[in-house]
């Protein structure tokens, strides 16, 4: 008998930092794209920042995921190593949420999953929304980064002259999701100028 094909899976969790809306894009690219399975877990505080800076409410967000978890289930199946995964996606990250991974203080399953992901050499990219920053922040970026997490602050392009907020929002998160090596057409790709023959390079 054949074994089946592993299922791609990949961990997406929001927490309470502003940015809700990249969280939310990725979960609905992902679910409209096929062929990922999504495990969402959402901080305590994400449902306060979906409700502030987002028309979904928390059901909409929950139904575009394929399982969710409470936060406070270290139990979970996504706190497990053996449970294969893609890696995770927090997005968008709080400094707090930050700080739990950088010192793997795993007491709730955002942190606990990243710390998982990390030991597993499993991609994990943080979309950290905070500025400016001080000292503090950057020491626990530094810190996280050295476990292999992916820093990335969602900040816009502009080559690909976006129109709306959703254009910056999608560029955003599909190369976010580059980083998982997701391809979902989100991104305008920058191709450079095209050399002349016998110009200098």
């Amino acid at each position: 008998m054949t074994p089946e094909a592993p299922k791609r899976r990949l961990i997406v969790a929001l927490t309470g930092a502003s940015g809700a809306i990249y969280g939310i894009r990725a979960l609905e690219r992902l679910r409209a794209a096929g062929g990922i399975e999504t495990h969402l877990v959402l901080s305590r505080s994400a449902a306060r920042t979906i409700a502030e800076e987002t028309p979904y409410s928390l059901a909409e967000v929950r139904a575009l995921a394929d399982c969710e978890y409470p936060v406070r289930d270290i139990g979970a199946a996504i706190s497990s190593g053996s449970f294969k995964t893609m890696g995770m996606l927090v997005a968008p990250c709080s400094v707090k949420t930050l700080s739990s991974i950088a010192h793997c203080h795993g007491d709730e399953l955002i942190a606990r999953a990243a710390d998982v992901c990390l030991k597993e050499r499993r991609r994990v990219v943080l979309l950290l929304r905070e500025t400016p920053l001080h000292a503090g922040h950057i020491a626990l970026m530094d810190l996280a980064t050295r476990s292999g997490a992916i820093i990335m602050p969602p900040v816009p392009a502009f080559y690909h002259r976006p129109q709306t907020i959703d254009d910056i929002v999608d560029q955003t998160v599909g190369r976010a999701l580059d980083l998982f090596d997701l391809e979902l057409g989100l991104v305008k790709r920058w191709h450079g100028s095209t050399a002349r023959p016998g110009t200098p390079t």
